[in-house]
């Protein structure tokens, strides 16, 4: 069984497969008990390895890596989560029943199909034996001499051996780089830098770093998506332009790709590469400083989170230095959710304007916020629309447009309607951003906005970069100036070969276009 959908085929189950040889002359080998008991455990290992390659499909087709038998477990419950955002509780429970009763199948039947071959073997040895014999003798001979069944695939095959090795070595590799990555952890290029030595140049200023979820290069530049993404950057960078905000724009490759954001928005803020949930959690526990936490260190700032997509405790708001966070629930939001959206992106902004922009900290300190958007979160259906920014209300009038619009399950269901409906999802969410600040950005106003990882394979493709667009927005020149450096694309869509970073990267660069000096913590 291959471990990619696209590997799906006739030819992959008509080879000739080396563990079962072996286990057939095992077999052969041994009397009636211990027999038993191998072919139950092997038809139990084949079960478990059914299992994993089920679920590298999905990871790969979602999440464009294989599943880490280490790691991922805990995924498994944010799964959940989305399928009941997205389907409703009914057909979760139906779903997550028929999973678990599918995967004991599995694993049963195996045992039971195992253990009936092998009693088969053992009632006609002498067939049995010149069988094993022959498929051998044609297993190497296909090996020696590379024969192959249409499309390349190799008749003799020793996939199931090799799965056994790559997971293997992956959970060896896990391991180690668990202590490899605390080691990088503790070295900061900034983590002794004095207060009055860090963001120097944004001192006075009203900083904004806005997270659009799964906005990724795909969204410019895919044939289906990028028309209607393209115009509206174009169309959004024009209007800004006549308010009085210009922009710069590049890429930086994302560590994750097609889910788990917080990954992207820990990699941005930390500087360090959080490519997996253990990372994350190394980071979140340690001191190594964030762009965020930088602002609320030089004491000049206040700083205030806006996470529509929070339902439940958050600690990871001590590690981004923020003094207030608001979740979905405080945002007084009345409205239907859309899918796994809790709310519209555009009431989010017009919340994040009435509860912290608009208000001047009392202390007479500047502000650094930090705004995740969700809107256009997958599975892309319903999707919102703009309404009169005046008529917001308490979110009541999405109603209507909640009911009118494509059901998630017509859209998953449809590859070209999810890129489709993916495409106008950004469009909404980028019009949403920049009308907020065409209409309530002032002169200190300065918004750093990106996406945190490319949407799932399905949209973007199977073999697309992890690349995501990021863009700079200030009136003041000097804010541009600091990071001309650079080479990013005027205006708000980045070149195709505007310079790309790592997303780890960005942390230092910023740091040091506006004012930070570096004094490096080595433990």
């Amino acid at each position: 069984m291959p471990n990619t959908v696209v590997e799906l085929g006739p030819a992959k189950f008509v080879r000739l497969p080396s563990e079962g040889i072996i286990a057939a002359a095992v077999a052969l080998a041994l009397p009636r008990r211990p027999r038993i008991v191998l072919a139950a455990v092997f038809g139990v290992v084949l079960g478990a390895l059914t299992l994993v390659n089920a679920l590298d499909m999905g990871f790969k087709q979602y999440l464009g890596r294989s599943f880490n038998a280490i790691l991922d477990w805990s995924l498994l419950g944010d799964a959940e989560s989305y399928l009941e955002d997205t389907l409703g509780r009914t057909a979760t429970l139906a779903v997550s029943v028929g999973a678990v009763v599918l995967v004991l199948l599995i694993f049963v039947l195996l045992a039971l199909a195992t253990v009936r071959l092998s009693n088969l073997l053992a009632r006609h040895p002498g067939r049995a034996t010149r069988g094993t014999l022959i498929a051998g003798v044609v297993w190497i001979t296909c090996s020696s001499f590379g024969v192959q069944l249409a499309g390349g695939v190799p008749l003799a095959a020793d996939s199931t051996a090799t799965t056994l090795e790559i997971k293997a070595r992956q959970v060896k590799d896990t391991l180690h780089d668990e202590a490899e990555f605390r080691k990088v952890a503790k070295v900061d290029a900034f983590g002794n830098t004095p207060p009055d030595q860090l963001l120097t140049s944004l001192r006075g200023k009203d900083v904004v770093f806005t997270f659009i979820e799964s906005y990724g290069r795909s969204a410019i530049e895919d044939p289906i998506e990028a028309p209607g993404v393209d115009s509206t950057l174009a169309v959004r960078t024009a209007a800004l332009a006549k308010a009085g905000f210009h922009a710069k724009s590049g890429w930086l490759t994302s560590a994750t790709y097609g889910g788990s954001s917080w990954l992207g928005h820990s990699t941005t803020m930390s500087g360090l590469w959080v490519s997996n949930q253990q990372r994350y959690r190394t980071v979140m526990a340690s001191d190594h400083l964030s762009i965020t936490k930088a602002f609320k260190k030089t004491g000049d700032f206040d700083t205030v989170g806006v996470m529509p997509g929070i339902q439940k405790g958050w600690p990871e708001q001590s590690y981004y230095g923020l003094d207030k966070v608001y979740n979905a629930f405080q945002l007084g939001y009345k409205g239907p959710k859309f899918s796994w959206s809790t709310m519209p992106d555009q009431y989010a902004l017009q919340q994040f304007q009435d509860r912290v922009h608009s208000k001047k900290p009392a202390d007479g300190k500047s502000r650094m916020s930090f705004v995740i958007l969700t809107s256009s979160h997958q599975p892309w259906a319903p999707i919102p629309k703009m309404v009169p920014w005046d008529q917001l209300g308490d979110g009541s009038i999405f109603d209507a447009i909640q009911k009118a619009g494509n059901k998630a399950s017509d859209v998953i269901a449809d590859t070209t309607k999810s890129r489709q409906e993916y495409g106008k999802s950004v469009q909404y969410s980028v019009t949403a951003l920049t009308e907020w600040l065409e209409r309530y950005g002032n002169d200190d106003t300065v918004l750093v906005f990106l996406g945190d990882h490319q949407p799932i394979a399905r949209v973007s493709g199977n073999h697309a970069s992890r690349d995501v667009p990021i863009s700079i927005v200030a009136k003041d020149p000097k804010v541009l100036d600091a990071i001309d450096s650079w080479n990013w694309t005027d205006g708000l869509r980045p070149a195709h070969d505007a310079p790309v970073w790592k997303m780890s990267a960005f942390r230092d660069k910023f740091l040091t276009a506006y004012g930070s000096t570096p004094h490096p913590k080595t433990n």
